[in-house]
Formats: structure tokens, sequence, C-alpha cells
């Protein structure tokens, strides 16, 4: 397993993290979770994501049982906070009054004395900025934080926080974005802004919610079991890849993954890291030999040939534009 520094953090981070988004309390019983986490810890694996609203906070309790009895000077363990956790007015959102809570909630749920990243799970409209940043600093300055990252937010937004961070001496190191060879938005303007400012992207859905394995072929039904079969796990996401223009030229891959000796997952994963300002990126499983396939990528370097063509059969269906990306209510 390779790492990189997290942004211009001083933080080294596994290139590959694993997430349990969707998975963990909800798709998997936690017996096959746990198996999940003992496979990326066998791979090297030691940068943990997850989230207070996953499976309504039942996915960090499931992590924290997981990874309980590790060394825990060995792992890095990210969650997020803004999403409702809850059935009352202020159990939402990036109030001082959510915030602090939700940290509370989430060390208790991990079972751990600090997370190594607290993300802003969504920009908050509602809530002046500088009292979210004020009480993420007081966080920090606290110790059950050492750094503050964000999720998929903007250009703007993410050089705003950054700016109020320096005010208040906290490292804002990171933004969560999703980003895979379809799903390029954050190349236009996220990733100059973050490469300016020292900021890492720890991206997630790599593999494009599986559509990138090529297991799903045109003109057939998705395989019973399968992601775009299954409300609880995530089908709506998939649903702008499944047209059979998109996964003919996914399936248009295969001898590009084989002529470098990887997988369609191997080669989705290994794609996210060639940009130089990807700090790691996310991998979900259900099976711990989707991981040990994954955790494959970590090192590959795709020469500059392959990229192009890569780009070649992608591009006719690779979005681009900011302008386009899926409503922050609809994608948690």
């Amino acid at each position: 397993m390779e790492f990189r520094h997290l942004g211009r953090s001083g933080l080294l981070i596994s290139e590959i993290a694993y997430g349990n988004w969707i998975t963990h309390g909800s798709q998997v019983e936690e017996e096959a979770a746990a198996a999940c986490v003992r496979a990326a810890l066998d791979v090297g694996i030691t940068t943990f994501d997850t989230a207070d609203v996953y499976a309504g906070t039942r996915a960090e309790e499931v992590l924290g049982r997981a990874l309980k009895g590790e060394r825990r000077e060995g792992l890095e363990i990210f969650t997020k906070v803004y999403w409702p956790t809850g059935p009352g007015p202020n159990d939402r959102s990036l109030s001082r009054k959510h915030i602090m809570e939700s940290i509370n909630g989430s060390l208790r749920r991990l079972q751990v004395d600090y997370v190594d990243l607290y993300q802003a799970h969504r920009y908050d409209y509602t809530t002046p900025l500088e009292e979210t940043m004020q009480a993420f600093a007081d966080i920090v300055h606290s110790g059950k934080a050492l750094y503050i990252g964000v999720s998929e937010w903007t250009a703007t937004e993410i050089r705003a926080g950054w700016e109020l961070a320096q005010d208040l001496k906290i490292q804002l190191v990171s933004n969560q974005p999703q980003y895979s060879a379809l799903w390029r938005v954050i190349e236009a303007e996220v990733v100059p802004t973050s490469i300016e400012l020292g900021i890492g992207q720890v991206v997630f859905s790599p593999i494009a919610q599986g559509v990138l394995t090529g297991k799903y072929e045109p003109g057939k039904q998705p395989p019973a079991g399968s992601r775009a079969t299954d409300d609880k796990s995530g089908a709506e996401f998939i649903s702008r890849w499944m047209s059979d223009e998109v996964l003919t030229a996914v399936q248009q891959l295969k001898p590009l993954a084989e002529q470098a000796g990887l997988s369609l997952a191997q080669l989705a994963v290994a794609w996210v890291l060639q940009n130089e300002n990807v700090s790691a990126a996310i991998i979900g499983a259900s099976r711990p030999e989707q991981v040990h396939d994954n955790a494959k990528a970590s090192g590959v370097k795709l020469d500059s040939d392959l990229m192009k063509a890569i780009d070649e059969v992608l591009s006719p269906v690779t979005e681009r534009d900011p302008a386009k990306t899926v409503s922050p209510a609809k994608r948690p």
C-alpha cells in the first residue's frame, strides 16, 4: 500500500481508503462488514471513512466495533457532520449546537477519543460560515479532531472556509467529492483551487457505484443482488450511468485494462489516483475479495498513452460540467 500526504498537511494516509457508506449497518450484515474491515487492514489500508448519517448512525457503530483493539496511532479515522441524525430541528446542519453534539456522538459510536479528520458533509446555506468554522476550530483545539475537511463544496466555498480556517489557526486540508473516469466535474474549478490552497481530494465512488467494473452490460438486466437492483444500496445514484451508451463505452475499456494487467475496477481506481490532487480514493465493499481486488490499484502508474485511450473511449459519455452536479439534498 502506498501513502500520500493529505493535502499540504503532514498527515500521511493510505492512498486507498476504506469507506462504509451504504454497506455497514444496512446492505451487509455486521459479520461481513467486519470481514471487509479486516481485509482492508490486511492489505495495508489504514484510512477509514464514515459519517454520522450513514445507516442512521449505525455505520459508525459497526466501524468502531470492527476496529476495536487496533492500535489507534496506526489508523486514520474520518467522519462527517451535516445531515439529519435525529427528529429535532437542531439534529442537522452545521450550527454550533449540532456540530458540538455530533462530534461527541461520533466519538462515542466509533469508540475513540478523537478523529483524524472531521468533515462538513455539505455546505450549509442556513448557518453563517463563521459560526461553523469557529465550532470546528473549538473541536480541533479541544483535541477531538486533528484536521478539518469538507465534502462536495464548490471552489468558492472551499476558499471561503480555508480563509476562515487560517484566521482561526486550524488546518482545512481536504475535500471529499465524487470523482471517477465518468464523473470529472471537480477538474474544472475545485482541483485548481485546491492545489493553490494545499487541499487534497479524498474521492468517493471511483468505480462509479460499480458501473466501471463492467458488470452491468448494455441491453441486459442488472445482475441479481447488485447495487443497481437494491433501493437500499444506492440504485438511484447509479441510474445516471445505466444507459446503453455508457455501458457500451465501459465494455470498450476491457482490452485496455487487460493490456495493463488490471481488472476494470483496478483500472478505475488507478485512474483517479493519477490525479496529483487526489490524496486517496475511497473504496467500499460487501465482500473481502472486493477489497483485495481494488487494493491492487495502489502504486499503479498508467502511462500517457493509456490515459489518452481511456479518455477517447469515455469522452462522449463523461460528465465534466460543475453546473450539472446532483443536488446536495439528493446525495449523502
